[in-house]
């Protein structure tokens, strides 16, 4: 299964491929012999621009840890994901933040992940459900808000309302050769879906309709357009202390 995003960054996959491959009310496979002593999660720090600084932390034995770092969307993020029975690697995420790399603006990421599936691993059902909730995530127009990530078909195009964070996925077989198949499943192009997408956009327009406020944008630490950062920088220099009232001399 491969993976694809536009108008977010590599965050967006950690809510699902946690819930995936670490909570067997996601995926019930994770309680038979073949998955059952977990996953090997390893989370990468995004904001270190020197190299990859990544930890490595255990399902079930961890999930708390993982919890704490996963949180912060944009931050840490999963790189990959390995199977702790079998030792082979279940999911490769492109979690290097590439603005963060550049020093400045270059875009959203756009991440893509690639989710190994069936038989030692989740099968396909169990990947792509924790995609129902249409989590929110960072990003939508100028990298800068907060909105829910849509599943889509493939090549839909960002023509809405809003420039809404959308995934897709293509789902492909690979023989004993590690050939690929020539034909593909698209896995958000089900009727099934259109429930999800339209909950996307309800929760969409209720957090546009609160604009510049609150968490309904990123912090200014994670504003993709320094823009922001220099406005705010250049009225930080006007604050001066307010003279305090001198007391009353004492009669």
């Amino acid at each position: 299964m491969v993976f694809a995003a536009d108008k977010c960054g590599p965050g967006a996959y950690n809510l699902p491929l946690y819930l995936a491959f670490a909570d067997p009310m996601y995926c019930a496979g994770l309680m038979l012999p073949p998955m059952i002593k977990g996953f090997r999660f390893h989370v990468i720090d995004m904001d270190h621009t020197a190299g990859d600084s990544v930890i490595e932390l255990d399902a079930p034995e961890d999930n708390y840890h993982m919890a704490a770092l996963l949180r912060d969307n944009e931050r840490f993020g999963i790189d990959r994901i390995v199977s702790q029975t079998y030792g082979e690697v279940a999911v490769a995420v492109s979690a290097q933040r590439l603005h963060a790399i550049a020093g400045k603006y270059t875009g959203k990421d756009d991440p893509v992940a690639i989710i190994r599936n069936q038989g030692i691993f989740p099968a396909p059902e169990e990947i792509i459900s924790p995609f129902a909730k249409a989590h929110f995530v960072g990003g939508d127009a100028r990298g800068s808000h907060v909105m829910p990530l849509m599943p889509v078909p493939l090549n839909t195009p960002v023509t809405g309302m809003y420039c809404l964070p959308i995934v897709s996925c293509a789902g492909f077989s690979v023989d004993k050769d590690g050939r690929f198949s020539e034909s593909y499943t698209d896995f958000f192009d089900n009727p099934a879906w259109d429930e999800v997408r339209r909950r996307a956009q309800r929760k969409a327009i209720e957090m546009r309709s609160q604009g510049w406020s609150g968490a309904a944008m990123l912090p200014y630490s994670e504003l993709e357009y320094g823009g922001f950062r220099d406005t705010v920088s250049a009225l930080v220099k006007r604050f001066r202390l307010r003279e305090e009232r001198k007391p009353e001399a004492a009669e």
